[in-house]
């Protein structure tokens, strides 16, 4: 036991609860890099896209992974900008406007962009238009995205973003130095307020984010069949 838990006797369960939020960022972040993956997979194959895949920097801080995934995303957005305004330059103003319109049937979507997507891609499947539709012509999914965005670069600038990702596999007491330096009352109740704060938001990003992708891929393989 540490001397100042003889100060502070709810210090040692406090210490554990900030190795709890610190291991399910760690999750959070690991489910990030495995989702945007999966996107870039989805956009190589059926868009024609260049995406690096990405990985998480072991030796890193909480902030140097954020930005590998939030600089992963902007290329990504960048991407589905061509797309975008390639859609709006090839179609008539009346059937782009129907890709935004949410209460336009999905099937409907898929038959217009399909109407133009060689002319864009070069060649036509409707797993492509699939794609374009999910990604491009939903406002629910580009908002996902840049909400997870958003979320990212807060954390990369809060408290937790100086924290080493490897120091999470190290020990309670390793983590708790590496986060805060001493230990007082005051300091671990701040951040574990902290980390609770990023984590709620993030965690509900990264599930919509994921769930979003896994809608994507989905959708393609229905068309695949």
């Amino acid at each position: 036991m540490a001397q100042s838990d003889f100060l502070y006797p709810e210090n040692p369960k406090r210490r554990q609860e900030v190795n709890r939020l610190h291991q399910q960022l760690l999750d959070c972040l690991s489910d990030s890099f495995h989702a945007t993956n999966k996107l870039n997979e989805v956009l190589n194959t059926h868009l024609g896209c260049r995406l690096d895949s990405i990985e998480m920097k072991r030796d890193g801080t909480i902030k140097e992974n954020c930005d590998i995934i939030i600089q992963a995303i902007m290329k990504i957005q960048k991407e589905l900008q061509k797309v975008d305004e390639a859609l709006k330059d090839k179609l008539e103003p009346t059937l782009y406007r129907k890709l935004q319109d949410i209460k336009e049937r999905e099937t409907e979507k898929i038959a217009i962009v399909q109407k133009v997507i060689s002319v864009i891609l070069g060649e036509a499947t409707s797993a492509a238009s699939a794609v374009a539709v999910k990604l491009v012509g939903s406002s629910v999914t580009t908002g996902i995205i840049s909400k997870l965005v958003t979320v990212l670069a807060q954390i990369g600038t809060s408290l937790l973003g100086s924290i080493g990702v490897a120091v999470l596999g190290l020990g309670i007491d390793m983590i708790f130095r590496a986060i805060l330096g001493a230990v007082e009352k005051t300091q671990l109740q701040a951040a574990i307020k902290s980390y609770e704060k990023h984590l709620v938001e993030f965690q509900s990003a990264s599930e919509k984010y994921h769930h979003a992708i896994t809608e994507v891929t989905n959708t393609v393989k229905r068309q695949m069949k």
